[in-house]
């Protein structure tokens, strides 16, 4: 019986699933061991031996998850071979961090023993592709990782992923995750229960983004407009490894190390060299419709490239021990140190110019100057001299240029890979190649992820281009006032006129959503100390004269945002540039100088009751931008005196013989075809057909590099000759935007901060480009897409009558057109 008593007896059922005619005087068996039952087997029933028990008393299906705090360190291993090596992507450290705090929140401690982790890094892997991702899983601030784990929460169970939720969901978040996000937003625990709130994670979108219901058209613009400074936009460098755009995460500084300058030179050469290995001139097809013909160096009338056409760029090492052949070059013009003459740069290295007998393409079309990256087409001779510094230096012998000419500009929607959405206002059409559609540029969200939702509030807002009903008469117009000298008491009485116009309009849509303003605010440089006038007091009473100024105006101010970006005569840079170029990116004015301002428009703030909105002024960086529903209107705000600084800094050309018998490619400005077309195939200017070396294509070029053109075209201006003003203008706009770049310039004669260069940068082309030169009369030009506009100064002053009259000039943009228009208004001086 001692053996009896150790074995384990089974334990009788509860009372509640008893039988009912057990008898409670039964013999218990005295055999356990060999599973002898322990009551009757006749006093139970077969179907009450396997009745389940009552739902109440049910095992709840849906296991605990203990939550557990796992460091990144451990799952790195997991997410090197499930992201990186199934799925060819590159993780980041801030969306490693995200992943490990969502599997040990969602997976606990079983996500190693039971491969629960691996199949989450797996489905999120594969919904990163289907959703557009890049080929880096980062946890950007379009917050497209973090609206995939909020969905993939809606399929997990238990620490599991369950297979039924997740082929419901479109297939295991192949979905559009912007289309389910008023879905996820209306939970309330969720993000309570992906442990998200504590990351600060915020929702930009507004709930309505994808309802059908369509939203009241009452709403206005200015709720969607952002004002940023380039000192907060992303900083990204382009990568030629991974052949796409990168956000720096090194801490910028104002005194960086050397080698950041080196950067700086070659993040702007791939940025231009990509774009050419995208344009169609420069790409070879892979078969020729002309295999069975004879190699042929005659161009073919099909706009279809061949073999033959397509344009190869020679790296400047490849040219030693190939003397007398012909080549493209593209590189940096540059002053050579050493000699003092023109070289040529690429990251190979460099050889020295010349470009005596060279013709600009186009022929007075654009400005060529030292700090530009251009193409040259020319012949390579040695001089038999060691003198070079052979691969990666100076290679021995000079390079006689026969041409030369800009990279060709690329249009907005070619860079982020959409198509239909730049002139005609439709809806978005993602394209495939290497589009940066997914890079997040302005910190306010890629194209892929909000660029379909913003262009639907877009149109429900503003509704479409032309559209002409009452409802969507709505403020549209941005008002630019360049050169806004607050010392001189006729510019303070011309931004009176303006405002005064802008007040008394009869209707909604003639008010601005926003008023620029952009510097100089003083003529002469602020806190320099070698003039009179020129102090930090006068400085603020100049600020304090127009407060006083915009005072008189409460309902503009009330509604309005008011934005200033300051000149080179601008505190603080003016107390050590006295006047002179600073250094670009440049701060914005102190707060401690405008003061007066901004109570002015708080003011007026009280005065409305804020029944009309909230007025607001920003004072901003130089340059800064103007983001409007997210990505799909970018708008760059930059004061520079461009133009003369090119006039000084150009290289001059001979002129062509004065008999006409030059052969060389010319553009007559006049026959330019407008910026939305392209020039016919066959119109293209001859070449001289006993030279053997490779020409520029004049037709291609027009095609892709044409001259820009005025958004409004006269058909009487093409036969006749342009204007000088006209002339200068689309020499500078072509010159800067075929740049890329907001200063082409070397850095002796124009100074930028190696570490935020990239907000310098023209890629992808904005929608529109306010360039603020006191130097130019003012225009509005179109050029690839790109909308330019000159404000010019604020006050005509050779429109001034004796101390009686004069004329108010300023720039109104219009977000739903994209075109801007010069404005003026007479002034007469008190």
């Amino acid at each position: 019986m001692g053996d009896r008593d150790s074995v384990e007896t089974p334990r009788a059922p509860a009372p509640l699933f008893r039988p009912a005619n057990t008898t409670q005087d039964a013999i218990p068996s005295s055999s356990p061991a060999f599973a002898t039952p322990a009551y009757p087997i006749a006093s139970r029933p077969a179907r009450e031996a396997v009745r389940p028990p009552p739902s109440a008393f049910k095992k709840p299906t849906t296991p605990a998850v203990l939550p557990i705090l796992l460091p990144p360190a451990i799952l790195r291993p997991l997410a090197f071979r499930t992201i990186t090596k199934k799925h060819n992507l590159t993780i980041t450290s801030s969306s490693l961090q995200l992943l490990a705090t969502f599997i040990g929140r969602h997976c606990g401690s079983g996500w190693r023993e039971e491969g629960l982790a691996e199949r989450v890094l797996d489905e999120v892997a594969k919904a990163w592709k289907r959703n557009g991702g890049g080929v880096i899983l980062d946890d950007t601030p379009d917050k497209k990782l973090v609206d995939t784990l909020r969905q993939l929460e809606l399929c997990m169970s238990g620490g599991r992923i369950d297979a039924g939720r997740l082929s419901r969901s479109n297939s295991g978040l192949g979905g559009n995750v912007l289309d389910s996000r008023a879905a996820l937003m209306s939970r309330e625990d969720s993000q309570i229960s992906l442990g998200l709130s504590g990351l600060e994670v915020e929702d930009d979108l507004p709930m309505n983004v994808s309802g059908d219901e369509k939203p009241s058209t009452k709403q206005d613009a200015r709720p969607y407009l952002k004002v940023i400074s380039a000192f907060s936009q992303p900083r990204l460098t382009y990568s030629t490894t991974k052949k796409s755009l990168e956000i720096v995460t090194t801490p910028p500084s104002l005194f960086p190390p050397p080698s950041h300058k080196t950067a700086f030179f070659r993040n702007r050469y791939n940025l231009i060299h990509q774009r050419l290995l995208r344009n169609e001139s420069f790409q070879a097809p892979s078969f020729s419709t002309t295999a069975k013909s004879k190699p042929s160096l005659q161009r073919s009338s099909s706009t279809i490239t061949t073999v033959q056409q397509a344009y190869k760029i020679t790296p400047i090492a490849n040219l030693l021990g190939r003397s007398g052949s012909s080549h493209l070059l593209l590189g940096l013009l540059a002053i050579a140190p050493t000699t003092g003459e023109l070289a040529l740069t690429d990251l190979t290295g460099s050889i020295t110019l010349d470009l005596s007998l060279a013709r600009p393409v186009p022929e007075d079309g654009a400005w060529f100057c030292p700090g530009m990256i251009v193409l040259i087409e020319g012949m390579y001779e040695e001089d038999g001299s060691n003198a070079g510094g052979g691969v990666g230096g100076m290679i021995g012998g000079r390079f006689f240029g026969s041409s030369i000419g800009g990279p060709p500009a690329e249009r907005r929607d070619v860079t982020l890979g959409t198509s239909g959405s730049s002139n005609d206002g439709g809806p978005s059409i993602l394209t495939a190649g290497a589009g940066f559609g997914w890079v997040d540029f302005l910190g306010v969200g890629s194209e892929r992820a909000q660029g379909k939702a913003m262009r639907k509030i877009q149109q429900r807002t503003l509704g479409s281009r032309g559209s002409d009903d009452e409802e969507y008469r709505k403020r549209t117009k941005i008002a630019v006032l360049g050169e806004c000298q607050l010392d001189s008491p006729r510019t303070l009485e011309a931004i009176r006129k303006i405002l005064a116009s802008y007040a008394a309009a009869d209707s909604v849509e003639d008010s601005p959503l926003s008023i620029a303003f952009m510097g100089n605010f003083v003529s002469k440089a602020a806190l320099a100390g070698a003039e009179s006038g020129a102090g930090s007091i006068e400085y603020k009473e100049h600020f304090n004269a127009l407060a006083s100024v915009l005072s008189e105006f409460p309902s503009t101010l009330s509604s309005t945002t008011l934005i200033f970006v300051p000149g080179d005569n601008d505190a603080w840079a003016s107390a050590f540039s006295a006047g002179a170029a600073a250094p670009l990116p440049r701060d914005k004015v102190p707060d401690i100088f405008t003061l007066r301002v901004r109570r002015a428009v708080n003011t007026a703030n009280l005065e409305a009751g804020r029944v009309n909105g909230t007025g607001e002024a920003i004072w901003t960086s130089n340059p800064a931008r103007i983001s409007i529903f997210g990505p799909v209107e970018d708008i760059m705000l930059f004061r520079d005196d461009m133009a003369g600084r090119l006039r000084r800094s150009a290289i001059t050309f001979e002129q062509p013989n004065a008999d006409g018998n030059d052969e060389d490619v010319q553009m007559d400005c006049d026959t330019v075809e407008p910026a939305t077309t392209m020039a016919p195939p066959g119109s293209r200017h001859n070449h001289q057909h006993g030279r053997e070396e490779m020409h520029l294509d004049p037709s291609i070029h027009e095609a892709e590099s044409h001259l820009p053109t005025d958004p409004h075209p006269n058909p009487q201006q093409h036969q006749s000759k342009l204007s000088p003003s006209d002339t200068s203008a689309r020499k500078l706009i072509k010159t800067l935007l075929d740049q890329s770049h907001l200063s082409p310039f070397p850095l002796s004669s124009r100074p930028v901060l190696w570490d935020y260069a990239s907000a310098l940068q023209l890629c992808p082309l904005p929608t529109a480009l306010v360039l603020a030169d006191s130097e130019v009369a003012p225009f509005a030009i179109t050029y690839e897409g790109c909308h330019v506009m000159n404000p010019a100064r604020v006050v005509d002053e050779l429109g001034f009558e004796g101390r009686r009259g004069g004329v108010a000039r300023w720039v109104e943009y219009d977000i739903r057109k994209r075109r801007g228009e010069v404005k003026n208004c007479r002034v007469l001086e008190r």
